[in-house]
Protein backbone atom coordinates (compact mmCIF):
# COMPACT_ATOMS: atom_id res chain seq x y z
CA UNK A 1 0.00 0.00 0.00
CA UNK A 2 1.27 3.73 -0.70
CA UNK A 3 0.63 6.35 1.23
CA UNK A 4 -0.49 10.15 -0.19
CA UNK A 5 2.88 11.90 -1.15
CA UNK A 6 5.08 8.93 -1.49
CA UNK A 7 7.03 8.75 -4.88
CA UNK A 8 6.82 5.47 -6.91
CA UNK A 9 7.67 4.70 -10.05
CA UNK A 10 4.64 3.74 -12.68
CA UNK A 11 6.09 1.93 -15.88
CA UNK A 12 6.57 4.37 -19.25
CA UNK A 13 5.49 7.16 -17.25
CA UNK A 14 8.40 7.03 -14.85
CA UNK A 15 8.55 8.61 -11.69
CA UNK A 16 5.31 10.40 -10.19
CA UNK A 17 3.81 11.25 -6.64
CA UNK A 18 0.77 9.96 -5.74
CA UNK A 19 -1.64 12.66 -4.88
CA UNK A 20 -4.84 11.06 -3.21
CA UNK A 21 -6.49 7.68 -2.59
CA UNK A 22 -10.40 7.77 -4.31
CA UNK A 23 -13.01 5.37 -4.71
CA UNK A 24 -14.99 5.63 -8.19
CA UNK A 25 -17.32 3.38 -8.97
CA UNK A 26 -17.35 1.44 -12.49
CA UNK A 27 -20.30 -0.79 -13.62
CA UNK A 28 -22.26 -0.47 -9.85
CA UNK A 29 -18.78 -1.68 -8.45
CA UNK A 30 -16.59 0.65 -5.94
CA UNK A 31 -12.95 0.47 -6.27
CA UNK A 32 -9.67 2.93 -4.80
CA UNK A 33 -7.39 4.42 -7.00
CA UNK A 34 -4.65 5.75 -6.64
CA UNK A 35 -4.27 9.24 -8.21
CA UNK A 36 -1.00 9.66 -9.09
CA UNK A 37 0.69 12.89 -10.87
CA UNK A 38 3.72 12.02 -13.15
CA UNK A 39 6.77 14.59 -12.33
CA UNK A 40 8.02 14.89 -15.42
CA UNK A 41 4.75 15.78 -17.20
CA UNK A 42 2.27 16.76 -14.82
CA UNK A 43 -0.26 14.47 -16.50
CA UNK A 44 -2.05 12.32 -13.87
CA UNK A 45 -2.83 9.07 -13.99
CA UNK A 46 -5.64 6.78 -11.68
CA UNK A 47 -4.20 3.13 -10.79
CA UNK A 48 -6.79 0.59 -9.67
CA UNK A 49 -5.08 0.01 -5.55
CA UNK A 50 -5.80 -3.58 -5.84
CA UNK A 51 -4.22 -4.12 -9.64
CA UNK A 52 -1.29 -1.68 -8.68
CA UNK A 53 0.99 -4.46 -8.32
CA UNK A 54 0.23 -5.98 -12.32
CA UNK A 55 0.05 -2.61 -13.05
CA UNK A 56 3.91 -2.44 -12.20
CA UNK A 57 3.90 0.46 -10.06
CA UNK A 58 7.06 0.26 -7.55
CA UNK A 59 8.95 1.40 -5.17
CA UNK A 60 11.98 3.89 -6.12
CA UNK A 61 15.23 1.71 -6.31
CA UNK A 62 17.64 1.91 -3.65
CA UNK A 63 20.88 3.38 -3.60
CA UNK A 64 22.70 -0.41 -4.31
CA UNK A 65 20.25 -0.63 -7.63
CA UNK A 66 21.53 2.41 -8.09
CA UNK A 67 25.25 0.62 -8.59
CA UNK A 68 23.54 -2.06 -10.73
CA UNK A 69 22.13 0.48 -13.43
CA UNK A 70 25.77 2.14 -13.50
CA UNK A 71 27.11 -1.51 -14.22
CA UNK A 72 24.54 -1.97 -17.24
CA UNK A 73 25.60 1.52 -18.50
CA UNK A 74 29.81 0.33 -17.95
CA UNK A 75 29.08 -2.71 -19.61
CA UNK A 76 30.98 -2.59 -23.03
CA UNK A 77 29.89 -6.02 -24.23
CA UNK A 78 27.15 -4.98 -26.46
CA UNK A 79 25.78 -6.84 -29.38
CA UNK A 80 25.52 -4.93 -32.43
CA UNK A 81 21.93 -5.26 -33.28
CA UNK A 82 21.40 -5.35 -36.76
CA UNK A 83 18.04 -6.15 -36.99
CA UNK A 84 15.86 -2.85 -39.07
CA UNK A 85 15.03 0.08 -36.75
CA UNK A 86 11.17 -0.60 -36.09
CA UNK A 87 11.93 -4.21 -34.25
CA UNK A 88 14.76 -2.39 -32.53
CA UNK A 89 12.13 0.11 -31.35
CA UNK A 90 9.84 -2.63 -30.73
CA UNK A 91 11.50 -4.48 -28.66
CA UNK A 92 13.15 -1.34 -26.40
CA UNK A 93 10.00 0.04 -26.15
CA UNK A 94 8.97 -3.20 -24.15
CA UNK A 95 11.70 -2.76 -22.30
CA UNK A 96 10.82 0.74 -21.14
CA UNK A 97 7.44 -0.29 -20.67
CA UNK A 98 8.51 -2.73 -18.51
CA UNK A 99 8.99 -0.89 -15.61
CA UNK A 100 12.37 -2.27 -14.92
CA UNK A 101 15.01 0.49 -14.65
CA UNK A 102 17.46 -1.98 -15.16
CA UNK A 103 15.87 -2.95 -18.94
CA UNK A 104 15.71 0.99 -19.42
CA UNK A 105 19.47 1.23 -18.90
CA UNK A 106 20.05 -1.49 -21.68
CA UNK A 107 18.14 0.62 -23.69
CA UNK A 108 20.14 3.46 -22.96
CA UNK A 109 23.67 1.78 -23.56
CA UNK A 110 22.84 0.22 -26.51
CA UNK A 111 21.29 3.32 -27.72
CA UNK A 112 24.51 4.85 -26.50
CA UNK A 113 26.60 2.51 -28.49
CA UNK A 114 24.42 3.05 -31.72
CA UNK A 115 24.87 6.77 -31.67
CA UNK A 116 29.05 6.18 -32.05
CA UNK A 117 28.93 4.55 -35.25
CA UNK A 118 25.61 6.29 -37.11
CA UNK A 119 23.81 9.24 -36.61
CA UNK A 120 20.52 8.41 -35.26
CA UNK A 121 17.02 9.01 -36.18
CA UNK A 122 14.18 11.04 -34.65
CA UNK A 123 13.15 7.96 -33.73
CA UNK A 124 16.15 6.91 -31.62
CA UNK A 125 17.31 10.40 -30.42
CA UNK A 126 13.74 10.23 -29.17
CA UNK A 127 14.17 7.14 -27.53
CA UNK A 128 17.24 7.83 -26.18
CA UNK A 129 16.06 10.95 -24.49
CA UNK A 130 13.11 8.98 -22.80
CA UNK A 131 15.44 6.05 -21.22
CA UNK A 132 18.00 8.98 -20.03
CA UNK A 133 15.07 11.21 -19.00
CA UNK A 134 13.31 7.90 -16.69
CA UNK A 135 16.99 6.87 -15.12
CA UNK A 136 18.07 10.11 -14.58
CA UNK A 137 14.81 11.54 -12.66
CA UNK A 138 14.47 7.59 -10.32
CA UNK A 139 18.17 7.76 -9.57
CA UNK A 140 18.80 11.38 -8.77
CA UNK A 141 15.40 11.18 -6.16
CA UNK A 142 16.67 7.73 -4.93
CA UNK A 143 20.22 9.30 -4.35
CA UNK A 144 18.84 12.72 -3.43
CA UNK A 145 20.51 14.42 -5.64
CA UNK A 146 20.36 17.04 -8.41
CA UNK A 147 19.52 15.67 -11.87
CA UNK A 148 22.26 17.71 -13.59
CA UNK A 149 24.63 15.51 -11.14
CA UNK A 150 23.33 12.34 -12.31
CA UNK A 151 23.34 13.28 -16.01
CA UNK A 152 27.13 14.23 -15.75
CA UNK A 153 27.48 11.07 -14.49
CA UNK A 154 25.97 9.27 -16.66
CA UNK A 155 28.29 11.27 -19.59
CA UNK A 156 30.88 10.20 -17.60
CA UNK A 157 30.20 6.75 -17.74
CA UNK A 158 29.47 6.75 -21.47
CA UNK A 159 32.68 9.06 -22.23
CA UNK A 160 35.18 6.87 -20.26
CA UNK A 161 33.61 3.55 -21.54
CA UNK A 162 34.75 5.11 -25.08
CA UNK A 163 38.19 5.93 -24.16
CA UNK A 164 38.61 2.62 -22.76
Amino acid sequence: MYQIGEVAVYPGHGVGRIESIEKKEFSGTKQAFYIMRILDSDMTIMIPVDGANNAGLRRLISSGDVKKVYNILKDKHIAQDNSPWNRRYKEYMGKIKSGSIFEVAMVLRELYSLKLSKELSFGEKKMFEIAQNLIKKEISLSLDKKEHDVEKEIERIFSKKHKD
